[in-house]
């Protein structure tokens, strides 16, 4: 075995022998990364749970069938995505479902938080969360390519090269993705940031 191996491929390689404690050092690693990915394309807490543990019980099925032929994190993101997608074209099929649950209190989200009437925040802090809100919302509406390669990118750290093996493009595509992303993040953003400018991982 090369003495480069990905750690985390090196844990799921002892998943495949039957080690349980690999495989619950793997979970714990990623199941926040994982499910962050997983909310940013449902934009539904119970239904990103569900998939989320959808995604590991998918790798532990495939753990028989692993071979290192990336980093166990592309891999592993590459299953994430694909569950989205499954997802997202259920839904497009059964609209109706998704309506009801939407429509539905979500006995698995947390309470919402209603801040004292008496306590008004400082000025800096309204401004942080409208912004922090306003950045969520432009990432949801980006195309979905966009959106997981930009993802992937600032949150994941991923490689461009990774990246690319989990959106299925190119090099210079993958690039082109991000590239388009951040120039449409930075647009709708201008109005709440001083400087426009939308900085660089």
């Amino acid at each position: 075995m090369a003495t480069n191996l990905d750690p985390d491929a090196a844990l799921m390689l002892r998943v495949r022998e039957g080690d349980t404690a690999a495989f619950e050092a793997l979970v714990e690693k990623y199941k926040q990364p994982v499910f962050g990915l997983v909310y940013r394309h449902l934009l539904d807490a119970t239904e990103a749970e569900d998939v989320a543990q959808n995604v590991f019980l998918q790798v532990f099925k495939s753990a028989r069938r692993y071979r290192v032929t990336a980093k166990f994190s592309t891999w592993l993101f590459t299953i994430a995505r694909n569950l989205c997608l499954n997802e997202i074209r259920r839904r497009s099929r059964h609209p109706a479902d998704s309506l009801d649950q939407a429509a539905a209190p979500d006995e698995h989200e947390a309470p919402r938080q209603f801040e004292d009437a008496k306590v008004t925040p400082p000025p800096d802090l309204v401004l942080r969360r409208e912004l922090e809100a306003k950045v969520e919302e432009a990432i949801a509406a980006l195309p979905e390519k966009q959106r997981t390669a930009l993802l992937l990118c600032r949150e994941e750290e991923l490689s461009y090269e990774d990246i690319a093996k989990v959106v299925g493009c190119s090099l210079s595509a993958t690039k082109s993705l991000i590239h388009r992303a951040r120039e449409t993040l930075k647009e709708q953003l201008k109005p709440y940031l001083r400087t426009g400018e939308w900085n660089e991982p």
